[in-house]
């Protein structure tokens, strides 16, 4: 098992001839995803390496059963109006990985969203990545490897470095889920900790947070009163000076709240094993593990 996408996932990219899309698109075909559309307005009738492209979401999803859009469409040409395309064609799983979209666009796309029956990953995230079976996004696939740990993150780059290290010691991954680390995004850490918390072949989880917002301390309020799978945790941005953005959008303390501090409390307290730092999150989970 795993969560949100596997093997039989039928994906259309939007934005799949830009430079980016196409580059991921073949990335994604390779490691064995079902590409099966693409759809760039005025582009229908067209192919990107035999995978055919539609003018509309809604005339790619009826033409090939498409299921999960992955976005690649840039902010500056309304990649929040891509988001909102893509739930009104009924695909269930929407992957946003553009980034820079504007706040009070994605309020919108987000509310938007939340009347159908779709759930947004991101934006501004890697995308999600089932080992051994589906890629839809831009983690470099060599860092994961099958097994029955699941990650979720901020971060896209400390994902990938956590899986690697997971692969180093033959700890395999089952599903490792980017949320994006803008102020505004459509799914949260307890979101997908309730569905590792569903899944059968799930047996622990990797959650990697940063400073700002209060997405970690909701995460740790939710592993301590439901979850009965082990959580090793890791903050990110604990030498970031205090009012500092730190890369992300969302990676801001403000008024006080948001400390690397308070998030790391706020996980030991909920039985959570932190690690010390970045290096050390494989030896972590490895010797939470060997607990069990």
């Amino acid at each position: 098992m795993s969560i949100l996408v596997n093997k039989n996932t039928k994906v259309i990219v939007q934005g799949i001839t830009g430079r980016s899309g196409r580059f991921h698109t073949e990335q994604c075909v390779e490691y064995g995803t079902q590409i099966v559309a693409g759809a760039v307005p005025g582009r229908g009738g067209t192919d990107v390496n035999g995978i055919p492209v539609f003018d509309t979401v809604a005339d790619g999803v009826a033409e090939t059963g498409a299921d999960t859009s992955l976005i690649f469409v840039p902010a500056r040409f309304n990649a929040a109006d891509s988001i909102m395309e893509a739930a009104e064609a009924g695909v269930e799983l929407i992957i946003c990985i553009s980034e820079h979209i504007p706040v009070l666009d994605m309020v919108k796309a987000k509310a938007y969203v939340n009347e159908k029956q779709t759930r947004l990953i991101g934006p501004n995230c890697p995308g999600i990545i089932t080992s051994g079976e589906c890629k839809i996004g831009v983690m470099p696939a060599f860092a994961y490897s099958p097994g029955n740990v699941g990650i979720v993150s901020r971060s896209g780059t400390l994902t990938y470095e956590a899986a690697y290290q997971l692969k180093q010691l033959s700890i395999g991954q089952s599903t490792c889920v980017g949320i994006g680390g803008d102020p505004v995004i459509g799914t949260n850490f307890v979101d997908i900790l309730k569905l590792f918390e569903e899944d059968d072949d799930t047996h622990a989880v990797v959650l990697i947070g940063e400073i700002g917002g209060t997405a970690e301390e909701k995460a740790a309020l939710y592993v301590k009163n439901e979850m009965t799978k082990p959580v090793i945790g890791f903050i990110a941005g604990q030498t970031a000076p205090p009012g500092k953005r730190m890369g992300h959008a969302g990676a801001i303390i403000s008024g006080g709240k948001g400390t690397a501090a308070d998030k790391i409390k706020s996980l030991n307290d909920a039985g959570i094993a932190v690690a010390d730092d970045l290096t050390t999150i494989g030896e972590t989970v490895a010797e939470v593990l060997a607990k069990q």
